[in-house]
């Protein structure tokens, strides 16, 4: 069973692949030239893929075409290349010249996940018995497009976790001079709008004691953004310990909605070899 449809893997390996550097097939200080092949990146990619969506161990995908080790060499390897984060900003700015990111309307909110194995950004869960959990704070842009993210520990509160997710947004050069940022209940308070001020930004938030659904009018779409990263089990049950390692499977999450959101809006405007026979 494919983790994803060939309609959105595709265009992702072929930007993935632009992305990595040469590599020969066979490690050229080796003495006699005669040892096993290097396993192929795009097996590999596929495996990150699948890790991604299923949320199993490196054990369980592992095969005869690759082992776990070979997974999780390679993983590192791009980490510290950059390639997911590149290919995230790369999503990004395709989906920002054909469709447009709607970036004068921007809501921030904060999701828990679980994190059984602990790690480097996990904590104890208010919401789960105080067990490991993970907290994401998610920023989005009117749409729902995924622009960036903090990773904490579950009993952080998502108030002081706007700042630093807000810096996200000097990675997307020049905003509208007109950005208001739409936040539920848990940021009103005096500092987050002393806060939202000081950067030149709007707030709507919505008050304490007041039922949510008639203040939610923009803020739905990063509750949906959440439901769509949540697809991805390896992401709403994290067992990697390592931010580093986290984060980059928040790109490659990231990057799948873009792609797919991007085929999807286009699809009635834009015509290519490889456009799926149905909207997806």
């Amino acid at each position: 069973m494919p983790a994803l449809p060939s309609w959105l893997t595709e265009p992702l390996w072929d930007q993935f692949m632009a992305l990595l550097p040469e590599r020969p097939e066979y490690h050229p200080d080796h003495p006699l030239g005669c040892h096993r092949r290097r396993i192929s990146d795009r097996i590999i990619f596929d495996k990150m893929l699948q890790l991604l969506r299923f949320g199993c161990s490196y054990e369980a995908i592992a095969d005869t075409t690759c082992s776990a080790t070979t997974i999780r060499n390679r993983r590192d390897e791009w980490i510290q290349l950059g390639v997911f984060a590149q290919l995230k900003q790369i999503a990004l700015d395709s989906y920002d010249r054909i469709v447009g990111l709607v970036l004068d309307q921007i809501a921030v909110d904060g999701s828990i996940t679980k994190a059984p194995g602990g790690g480097e950004v996990a904590g104890r869960s208010p919401v789960d018995r105080a067990k490991q959990g993970l907290k994401r704070s998610g920023m989005t842009d009117g749409y729902g497009i995924p622009l960036g993210r903090v990773l904490a520990g579950a009993n952080r509160h998502d108030s002081p976790l706007l700042a630093p997710t807000l810096d996200r947004l000097d990675d997307l050069g020049p905003l509208p001079d007109d950005v208001t940022v739409h936040l539920d209940a848990g940021y009103d308070s005096d500092k987050t709008r002393a806060l939202l001020n000081e950067r030149g930004l709007h707030g709507r938030i919505a008050h304490k004691g007041e039922k949510a659904p008639i203040q939610a009018i923009q803020r739905w779409h990063v509750e949906r953004t959440h439901a769509w990263q949540n697809a991805f089990y390896r992401l709403a049950r994290c067992y990697e310990r390592r931010a580093t390692v986290i984060d980059a499977f928040f790109d490659l999450a990231d990057t799948s909605i873009t792609v797919r959101s991007l085929i999807r809006q286009a699809w009635t405007t834009h015509r290519w070899d490889e456009r799926p026979n149905r909207r997806p």
